[in-house]
């Protein structure tokens, strides 16, 4: 029970890792330097699956960290690399703060073919979203080999 517990704990933490670069990838990818209120929109949407996706991951990271399940708490809590990769994701949950705030503000209106300019802040800031994201899982492998470990 507890080893099933476990494997489906990270594998949530894995899927809701996926959507959530998925959706980081997806709003840059969309991105162009003006876009119609209906384009907004759908960003929008999509940052708002990013933003339920975080909230799961840091629910079954935190559950594998501090539950009773798996390694104890202490293997990551020791371990700097793991510290690392927590700050990281924070970093990104705030910087992702700006592109939320310009996509809901800016995504409301009558007319949904008025355009809107899109300042470069927001490309830049999901490319280094993006940046700090593709570096999580060199953290997490380094991890799982013991490295980091105080």
């Amino acid at each position: 029970q507890p080893m099933a517990t476990e494997i489906i704990i990270k594998y949530l933490h894995f899927v809701f890792i996926f959507i959530v670069v998925s959706t980081v990838v997806a709003e840059h990818l969309l991105l162009k330097p003006q876009l119609t209120k209906a384009e907004l929109q759908r960003i929008a949407r999509i940052d708002g699956l990013y933003g339920i996706s975080s909230i799961f991951v840091v629910a079954a990271g935190l559950y594998l960290w501090l539950g009773e399940i798996g390694k104890p708490a202490a293997f990551y809590t020791e371990n700097h690399l793991f510290l690392t990769k927590v700050g990281l994701f924070v970093i990104v949950g705030l910087l992702s703060i700006h592109p939320t705030i310009f996509f809901l503000k800016n995504q409301k209106g009558d007319d949904e073919t008025e355009l809107v300019d899109i300042p470069k802040s927001i490309k830049i800031v999901l490319r280094i979203e993006l940046l700090i994201l593709f570096t999580m899982p060199l953290l997490a492998t380094m991890m799982a080999k013991g490295i980091g470990l105080s």
